[in-house]
Parts: structure tokens; C-alpha cells; sequence
């Protein structure tokens, strides 16, 4: 069949993939890709833990007025994101709608790399945030032990910093709280 005659994929396709596998649209294409993995779920709590108290709550100094969700179903013009970790500045947050995907493009967007969801991470969905304004994504790759930062400029992604191992970060748009990368690895 040519890609011309492919059927879009819409929402109603998400309940066709198994319990144990997690549904993303991309591109009008429906990816199914197998639960992340331990180190991949580890990490994306212990970032969540993070910047959750700082930055939501306003605990521990921090300035407070953003909203995260962790695996956030997210609807850009009929795609169907599902980001490990997404922030919204509150005042941008719709806190009400008749669907359960969200509709405003967050600010800020995590994804944890994984051998299954990398390629697409780095380059269909980067794309597809900077078409609508996402401005900031970080990925963090848990087996490389790295963090890349970039920032959306005139609608090209800027790399703003690569981070590994154990250093100590202050990146944006979180850049008044420091994150040992050390906590975010599962290491024994």
C-alpha cells in the first residue's frame, strides 16, 4: 500500500494496542512502543522529584508556578503525544477540557531516551514541539548517563548544554535549582 493511502491514525486507535504497551500518534501514524523499562522509569521519577516540589510547589526556595505531569497525553493538531515528563507555566495550563488529552503545547518537555523511542524522540517529535512552540526539551539518555538541554530559537533547537555522570546542572527553564545527575541514574 502507498504511504498516500495509508489510513490516519485518530484517537480510537490508541484503544487497539495492548495493556502493556504505551500509544503515541505521529505524523497521523499510530506508534506502539513496549512500557519503558526500570532504569528509564527510574529516572524520569527521580527528575520528577526534583523539580516537582521547586518549581509546582513552590517548596525548598523554589518559585513555584508551573504545573508537571508525568506521561501527559498531549494533542497538537491530531498527534497524540505521551512525553515522560511535561511542564506547563500555570497561568498557560487549561485546567478544564472535555478531553482527556491536553491542548496547549506545554513549555517544557522531557523525554527519556530508550533504544525503542530514540530516533523518534530526536527527530519527528523535536520537530513536531517546535512547530508549536515548545520552548524547552531535555533528553535524558539513562544508559549514557547524559542530559542535553536545548532551548527553541527563532523555531530551530538550540543546544544550551550537554550534561554526564555526575556533574550538578542549573539549566532552563529550571535554572534556579542545581540536580545531581548522580541521583537520576540507577545505579547499585
Amino acid at each position: 500500500m502507498s504511504d498516500a493511502a495509508k489510513k490516519r491514525a485518530d484517537y480510537e486507535d490508541l484503544y487497539s494496542i495492548p495493556e502493556n504497551a504505551r500509544g503515541e500518534i505521529v505524523d497521523g501514524e499510530l506508534v506502539v512502543t513496549p512500557r519503558p523499562s526500570r532504569q528509564h522509569t527510574f529516572t524520569c521519577s527521580a527528575l520528577d522529584k526534583e523539580i516537582g516540589p521547586p518549581y509546582q510547589m513552590g517548596r525548598g526556595g523554589g518559585p513555584g508556578g508551573w504545573i508537571i505531569i508525568v506521561e501527559p497525553e498531549i494533542s497538537l493538531r491530531g498527534d497524540i503525544f505521551v512525553p515522560d515528563l511535561a511542564g506547563w507555566k500555570k497561568e498557560r495550563f487549561p485546567y478544564s477540557e472535555e478531553t482527556n488529552w491536553i491542548s496547549v503545547p506545554p513549555d517544557w518537555v522531557c523525554e527519556v531516551l530508550s533504544p525503542n523511542t530514540f530516533r523518534l524522540d530526536r527527530t519527528k517529535k523535536m520537530a513536531v514541539y517546535a512547530q508549536h512552540g515548545v520552548g524547552h526539551i531535555w533528553l535524558l539518555d539513562p544508559v549514557a548517563e547524559m542530559v542535553e538541554v536545548f532551548r527553541l530559537e527563532s523555531g530551530r533547537w538550540l543546544l544550551l548544554g550537554v550534561f554526564a555522570e555526575n556533574d550538578r546542572m542549573q539549566a532552563e527553564p529550571f535554572g534556579e535549582i542545581e540536580i545531581a545527575l548522580s541521583d537520576l541514574w540507577l545505579r547499585p
